[in-house]
């Protein structure tokens, strides 16, 4: 990392049409959509890492991209594998690749797009429960 991203963090954070990071809500009560544990990454394919790591189910899960002026959910569809297991990387970024270029939904964006990761930049370590 260079000194200027050390001081103000990872370039792509300021790009606007990003999530500045990613959450996934885990209700900590079953039945409970009030309740929630969240889990946090800078990018989706270290979250879903994390989950998948600390043995988190999909079938209880929602994923947001978080903006600096709003939330946007994730079909979390995208993210599982044809046995609905999480995906891991780079199957998950090529699958929200080719999301984005079928549809152009802007929370599926910039996943190796055209060869280039746009969250390079980022830490992919996963934290939670919050």
């Amino acid at each position: 990392m260079s000194l200027k991203s050390t001081l103000f963090g990872p370039t792509s954070r300021y790009d606007a049409s990003l999530p500045y990071t990613y959450v996934a809500r885990v209700p900590a009560i079953e039945g409970d959509t009030e309740l929630h544990n969240d889990y946090f990454a800078d990018t989706i394919c270290g979250l879903i890492e994390y989950l998948d790591t600390n043995d988190i189910s999909p079938d209880d899960v929602e994923i947001f991209g978080l903006y600096q002026d709003r939330e946007i959910p994730l079909d979390k569809q995208y993210c599982l594998d044809t046995d609905g297991c999480w995906l891991t990387r780079p199957q998950i970024c090529r699958s929200l690749e080719e999301h984005y270029r079928d549809t152009l939904e802007l929370q599926y964006k910039g996943h190796v797009e055209d060869g280039d990761c746009s969250y390079d930049d980022r830490e992919r370590k996963g934290s939670g429960p919050y």
